[in-house]
């Protein structure tokens, strides 16, 4: 019996043995796979005070517990306006825990929001400088490591929807002049203007630098500009280097530009141009093409000549960044719903995409000396200070709508309580955007249409003010919101007045059309002398209004051709004061910048 326990001690321990060499024989292997899957939390501190280097090292699995006292610290920091010491502080948790995704939140949210404000408004460059570094701490380094967490998703659709794309902050459209000036090398294709089937071509673009390197038709182009510039001899830059190229010629040798010349028109360029931008928008950008074109047909805006086909969004946009998140995080989270995460991201989309059609519409032109007092046949509107700095008008894109109102919809079904009675935050929303909706429709003469919305409204959404007719609704929303002016109505007021001044003229209601622009002057000058001393929510100069209102006029396929026509005669024979201003308007706008 002895015998027999002996000899079953003496198997487990060889079997034990053996097993703890094989166990160490793969140790090297794991600890390969977790460094290679980043689920190693081990990089040493930087910078860090000796004391918390040690105990980060000392601590070992206890690393944890020193991240909770960091963190605890950094918050404490943040509450006594200690923006730059919180921000260290959040460095090296992020460092120490890169899993720890509310420190990502944290530390993207106290650079984009806290730091950037602590740095006068006059220094708008260093102010970017920090919203940037907010976004790509989250796009670049937190959202990698954490791939499913829906809330740094969340918070980086923010940034774009809320600090870039809002009116808060007093550099806004420095924000915003600075995302779109990157953008448009980016959207420029061929044709007039960028397509449905231009991102079809960027999604179908190589992903490699290698595939593209090796093709046959491409590579003389390439092996010609490493010939041509040393520069280019660099292939991790090699793109990056080439947009530069066709945007700043002047950086680069006369031989590099001359390469562009020689294979302009040929197929190798046109290949190897969408190759670049594609790889631009997937490497530096972080965004796909593939998904781009998806939201493209699912949120763009609809085509007034085919209502069921979507045109691309304008991804100068910062809304058009903020669903691209949003939408990323809800896929990447899986289901999670009637989470708070969830519902504030399905919540991002659908506002972002009342914005564009509040605002989607945008210009950016470079102003010419203005004087300081201008001849107008109508009442005089007063006059904004002069700029001589680039601006960025928004204005509204009716054709986005539809895309706003089918989103909503499908939200409002997704987190409908059959046991709850009252309204949703979200139909609340639903309900407001409708009657804004409403009164744009109305306003610029597409009666139909406002009709039908108006019709929706009262389905859903049962109320006293709306047992009214079209006219009289339209009527008193107006006077409300001319009582309660904010940047965002008063140029939407301001805009669709304007436009049906232009449609009443077009069907020779003189009188009206005279009323209807004297009423947008008004309003103009309202907001004017309420807001006057508000940089930020400063209105472009009336006559740029006036402007852009005959152009969405003009290029509103709802309206017939012969009455786009009757317009464009009738200013032209019985205005031509106001016909000089408006050609005078169109060349200043489109006049080259120095």
């Amino acid at each position: 019996m002895r015998l027999r326990d002996t000899t079953i001690c003496s198997v487990c321990v060889i079997l034990t043995a053996a097993l703890l060499v094989i166990s160490g024989m793969q140790l090297d292997y794991i600890n390969s796979q977790r460094e290679k899957m980043k689920l190693i939390s081990n990089k040493p501190l930087e910078n860090a005070p000796p004391s918390l280097a040690f105990a980060t090292v000392a601590m070992g699995a206890f690393r944890g517990l020193v991240v909770d006292i960091l963190w605890m610290r950094a918050d404490r920091l943040k509450d006594q306006g200690q923006f730059f010491d919180a921000k260290q502080l959040a460095e090296w948790i992020t460092t120490l825990q890169p899993r720890f995704a509310a420190v990502w939140d944290f530390h993207s949210w106290n650079m984009a929001y806290n730091i950037s404000v602590a740095i006068p408004a006059t220094q708008p460059e260093e102010r970017w400088r920090w919203v940037k570094n907010g976004y790509e701490l989250l796009r670049d380094k937190g959202i990698p490591l954490n791939p499913k967490s829906i809330v740094l998703y969340r918070q980086l659709a923010l940034i774009f929807q809320h600090k870039i794309g809002g009116v808060t902050d007093d550099a806004q459209k420095y924000y915003k002049l600075q995302l779109a000036g990157a953008m448009e090398p980016l959207l420029k294709s061929s044709e007039p203007q960028t397509t449905n089937s231009y991102f079809e071509a960027l999604a179908k673009a190589p992903t490699d630098w290698r595939q593209i390197e090796n093709d046959a038709n491409v590579s003389p182009l390439i092996k010609a500009l490493k010939a041509a510039d040393k520069r280019f001899d660099d292939d991790k830059n090699f793109v990056s280097n080439y947009l530069s190229l066709r945007q700043n010629p002047d950086r680069f040798k006369p031989a590099a530009f001359q390469v562009i010349d020689d294979f302009r028109g040929t197929e190798a360029l046109g290949e190897f141009d969408i190759f670049a931008k594609s790889y631009q928008w997937r490497k530096v950008w972080k965004l796909d093409p593939l998904l781009m074109q998806k939201l493209n047909k699912l949120y763009g805006p609809i085509d007034w000549k085919d209502p069921n086909t979507h045109l691309p969004l304008d991804w100068r946009h910062p809304d058009s960044h903020a669903i691209y998140w949003a939408v990323k995080g809800l896929q990447m989270a899986g289901k999670e719903k009637f989470s708070i995460d969830e519902v504030n991201t399905d919540r991002i989309v659908v506002h972002s995409l009342q914005n564009l059609f509040r605002g989607g519409k945008i210009f950016i032109y470079y102003p010419p000396a203005r004087a300081q007092k201008t001849s107008d046949s109508f009442s005089q509107p007063q006059q904004k200070p002069a700029s001589d700095r680039p601006e960025v008008f928004f204005r509204p894109d009716l054709r986005m709508f539809e895309p706003y109102n089918q989103a909503i919809l499908k939200v409002i079904e997704k987190y409908q309580d059959p046991n709850q009675d009252e309204y949703t935050s979200h139909q609340i929303g639903h309900r407001n955007m409708l009657k804004n909706a409403v009164l744009d429709f109305y306003q610029v003469g597409h009666s139909p249409q406002a009709q039908k919305i108006y019709n929706q409204l009262r389905q859903l959404y049962p109320q006293e003010e709306f047992k009214v007719p079209l006219p009289i609704f339209a009527r008193n929303y107006l006077i409300e919101q001319f009582n309660s002016l904010h940047v965002i109505n008063a140029g939407e007021i301001v805009q669709t007045l304007l436009r049906q001044s232009y449609f009443l003229y077009a069907i020779r209601d003189d009188d009206g059309a005279f009323g209807t622009e004297n009423l947008a002057t008004e309003v103009y000058n309202r907001y004017y002398s309420m807001y006057k001393k508000q940089i930020r929510w400063d209105l472009p100069e009336f006559p740029l209004l006036r402007y852009f209102a005959l152009v969405d006029f003009l290029k509103d396929e709802q309206y017939s051709l012969d009455l786009r026509r009757t317009l464009l005669n009738r200013i032209r024979i019985e205005r031509p004061d106001l016909a000089a201003k408006l050609k005078q308007q169109q060349e200043e706008i489109f006049k080259k910048p120095k």
